[in-house]
């Protein structure tokens, strides 16, 4: 909020129209360098790309060594693959699939927050979705 000289304070309604007031419509210019929505929008969604950098918490470092599990290169690719599925279907907190593996991944940060094996209870909380792959 803006203070006045009285020591008032203006609403945020108040605010808002006196700067959409000020503002001067700008004109739109489109150079040859700027790419429109619709170009951006067809090579994300053409060239889908695996997920660069996925990383592993302290957590599932410690349950990665705790249980042996090993991923191979190919185990590796199908766990960013199965987070990328995730993202493109608006999922957060995703269990991916992987053998018989399970892994709940932060989808915004490419953060794998803990792994399992079949070992384990099997029980899943915290998650909007899942990737079996």
């Amino acid at each position: 909020m803006q203070r006045l000289e009285k020591g008032y304070t203006q609403s945020i309604q108040q605010m808002t129209g006196q700067y959409l007031q000020k503002q001067k419509p700008e004109k739109s210019s489109s150079t040859k360098s700027e790419l429109s929505f619709q170009e951006i929008l067809k090579t994300t969604t053409t060239k889908p790309e695996l997920v660069q950098n996925l990383k592993f918490s302290k957590h599932a470092n410690e349950r990665l060594a705790l249980r042996n599990i090993n991923l191979s290169a190919e185990q590796m690719e199908r766990l960013e693959t199965g987070t990328t599925k995730a993202r493109e279907k608006g999922i957060q907190e995703s269990l991916v699939m992987v053998d018989d593996l399970a892994f709940i991944v932060n989808v915004n940060s490419n953060t794998v927050i803990t792994a399992m094996d079949d070992s384990s209870s099997g029980i899943f909380t915290n998650i909007d979705g899942a990737v079996i792959g």
